[in-house]
């Protein structure tokens, strides 16, 4: 269970933040198009790349025994570090909402399937971000936890398909409250809440 909670916590520390990525799903769902092709594809996208990263790391640290302290202590700095600046920027915001452009425009031209999965497919695949997010980050923090990585695993995964399609289907009533800067103030703060504390789970036996 515990396995599971850090799993679904940091998956969903990582995955809200404003980004082309939520930005184009959040729009997809106002205008009520392809709604569950763009969820899908971004939740299944992000479970291909967890279980790359899961995999991947976990036999790296199989063969090389040394590497699991040494990606304990990684991970724990990057994830303190990406609290730190979460916390800098729920105290000083730069004042920006999450705008999202044709909202509410009927006259917005119809894409289709194709354009919109390609779309997807290129926000989600092209960022590079994404890489050092659910591959490195995930796959290292899912390695600490050993035989219970799978578990870890599953929890970020539910934490994906539960922010996309609720993001999706719930657009037009998210968009209202994602659109000032102070709720993702209050986003900020639970995100370096959560990044922190886990952070410092990492290496607090071993501190």
């Amino acid at each position: 269970m515990t396995a599971l909670l850090a799993g679904l916590g940091l998956g969903f520390s990582l995955i809200i933040a404003i980004g082309a990525q939520n930005v184009f799903v959040l729009r997809q769902g106002l205008r009520r198009e392809h709604v569950a092709l763009v969820a899908a594809i971004c939740a299944i996208s992000d479970a291909a790349l967890i279980l790359i990263g899961i995999s991947g790391i976990g036999a790296a640290t199989s063969a090389l025994p040394w590497l699991v302290p040494v990606i304990r202590w990684a991970g724990a700095v990057f994830l303190v570090g990406y609290g730190a600046l979460a916390a800098r920027r729920a105290i000083r915001p730069d004042g920006a909402g999450l705008a999202v452009e044709g909202e509410g425009d009927p006259a917005a031209k119809a894409t289709t399937a194709v354009s919109v999965a390609l779309t997807t497919l290129a926000l989600t695949w092209l960022n590079p971000h994404v890489y050092l997010d659910t591959v490195f980050l995930l796959g290292s923090v899912g390695a600490s936890h050993g035989t219970d990585r799978w578990v870890f695993a599953v929890g970020a995964m539910v934490a994906s398909v539960i922010w996309f399609f609720g993001l999706a289907y719930g657009a037009r009533l998210l968009s209202r409250w994602l659109a000032g800067p102070r709720a993702w103030r209050y986003l900020d703060a639970g995100i370096a809440v959560v990044m922190i504390t886990l952070g410092v789970s990492l290496v607090w036996p071993s501190a």
